[in-house]
């Protein structure tokens, strides 16, 4: 029989969140004159410790630039924390309008994401289109990052939720099995479309995902 989840857990990045922007990563890149490549292989050691929290964001892009060979100067660092919100900061509208109708629904729901304090404050303020959740958990107010059991326990307490009802979707596999091993229905992500076929499947849920071609909707190039 399927089950009928009465919970729903969404990440944040690449799953209600568009992969990030290639225009910004390559003008985070000219911002240190260095090839995108190597400006990548720079922005990721140190990223699960600026979730955390546990680095301030001028340290992070600070380290980031020593990593480089590079000075940076303030106004450089606001420059970049700009450009790394935005980055994020483009909507899957198919999973933004899925998300909103299993609420309205009577699904509760919930965003569990490793991010830093920085694309928070910037989503609260200037990203209207992510809809109400019931609940949300976030790495850099909790101090911990998936594939951590206690921020899925966390979440799963705040949002009230039963664990056998509850299904999670998230992009990294990692995650999907830390989720699974908790007993958590989870879904590896990687298109609306994709995920709505695994939900067809094995769950009951009162409305699908409503996408098209490969599902990612783009609000900006």
């Amino acid at each position: 029989m399927p089950v009928q989840p009465g919970f729903v857990i969404f990440d944040y990045g690449n799953v209600l969140s568009q992969p990030q922007n290639r225009a910004e990563i390559a003008a985070m890149a000219a911002v240190f004159n260095v090839p995108v490549a190597r400006f990548q292989d720079a922005y990721w050691p140190d990223r699960a410790a600026f979730d955390r929290a546990t680095m301030t964001p001028e340290f992070y892009w600070t380290k980031l630039a020593e990593r480089l060979s590079r000075t940076l100067s303030d106004a450089g660092c606001e420059r970049l924390i700009e450009l790394d919100n935005l980055s994020w900061a483009n909507p899957d509208l198919a999973m933004v309008e899925w998300a909103r109708e299993l609420r309205g629904a009577g699904v509760k729901t919930a965003i569990l994401s490793n991010m830093p304090v920085t694309l928070r404050r910037h989503l609260d303020r200037f990203c209207p289109w992510l809809p109400e959740f019931d609940y949300g958990c976030f790495s850099c107010d909790v101090g911990l990052v998936k594939p951590a059991p206690e921020i899925f326990l966390q979440c799963l307490a705040g949002l009230g939720a039963a664990v056998a009802e509850t299904l999670f979707l998230d992009d990294r596999e990692e995650n999907v099995v830390a989720a699974r091993g908790l007993g958590i229905n989870a879904i590896h992500f990687t298109t609306p479309a994709q995920a709505q076929l695994e939900i067809s499947r094995q769950y009951r849920l009162p409305f699908p995902i409503r996408s098209s071609g490969d599902g990612r909707t783009r609000a900006q190039a």
